[in-house]
């Protein structure tokens, strides 16, 4: 186990060595006595986009830790696309959480990082003690919406642009490279900053852009989620439309919590309060002595 001892008032980024590979990280309150947390970003973001709940929730005494994932770490950025499914990114989120001590955690994620959240719920469902995912419906409903919903396919256009070699860095590379500022619009300057960091470069894009190639099909099955879980979502997503979000809650058999949000895809941003009140009383409900 790692010696990290961040304070409650304080974020701290150190490096992590799992499966393999060195992920950055950005740990908080980490000196706490609470329930741990592990928080999961999405694309194109890091870890930086967690930073006010990072701050509530290690104020609250929990302890937490948010990964910057598979292909958004320099140091954990393997070349073939078969290294960026699904399963094996879960795999790391256990891998970082065996490392910490952390032996069942609440775990809350946000758009492929919720994606990765429902995959490690599936395969590792007795480490999770409550289950937040932000965005993204269960995965088999989404699925199906993708496969059967002409509003969630035209939704998710772009899933088959990135299956092109090469042509969708270079096009994300203009994006990042011209104004920055206009793709991260809802995102603060340091956010945007630390996006570029991954973004900014070929490798970082090719990376990252491998998850939609090695999840073109989902190398797992998912079923049944007996886990207390919550789904936020904006009704206003460009990306996910409603058809998957209404089917979650038939693969739903424990506790089940919808919350639809007037807000877009970046929940963290556009609705920072509703969503950080909705996860800490979901985490303070199921939260047990350790």
């Amino acid at each position: 186990m790692e010696n990290l001892t961040t304070p409650s008032d304080r974020i701290e980024i150190v490096e992590l060595q799992a499966n393999g590979f060195t992920f950055r990280c950005r740990t908080c309150g980490m000196a706490n006595t609470g329930y741990p947390v592990i928080l999961l970003h999405g694309f194109p973001e890091t870890s930086q986009m967690w930073t006010r709940v990072l701050l509530s929730l290690s104020a609250q005494g929990y302890r937490c830790l948010a990964p910057d994932l598979r292909g958004y770490s320099p140091g954990a950025r393997p070349a073939e696309i078969a290294d960026y499914t699904i399963d094996k990114i879960a795999s790391d989120v256990i891998a970082l959480a065996n490392l910490v001590g952390f032996a069942k955690f609440h775990l809350v994620a946000h758009d492929w990082g919720a994606g990765c959240g429902w995959t490690v719920v599936q395969l590792y469902p007795d480490r999770v003690q409550s289950w937040a995912a932000l965005s993204i419906p269960h995965m088999a409903a989404f699925e199906t919406a993708k496969k059967t919903d002409s509003d969630q396919q035209q939704r998710s256009w772009y899933m088959g642009f990135f299956q092109l070699p090469l042509i969708p860095e270079l096009m994300f590379g203009l994006m990042t490279g011209g104004n920055p500022s206009s793709l991260w619009k809802l995102s603060a300057p340091e956010e945007v900053a630390d996006y570029l960091t991954v973004f900014g470069n070929f490798e970082g894009r090719k990376a990252t852009i491998n998850w939609y190639r090695a999840n073109h099909k989902l190398p797992i099955q998912y079923g049944d989620v007996h886990l207390p879980t919550l789904l936020l979502w904006g009704n206003q997503d460009i990306a996910v439309g409603r058809t998957g979000v209404a089917a979650t809650k038939q693969y739903m058999k424990g506790e089940y919590s919808f919350v639809e949000l007037d807000a877009g895809h970046t929940l963290v941003q556009e609705q920072f309060d509703l969503v950080d009140r909705q996860i800490q009383e979901l985490i303070q409900r199921h939260s047990i002595e350790k």
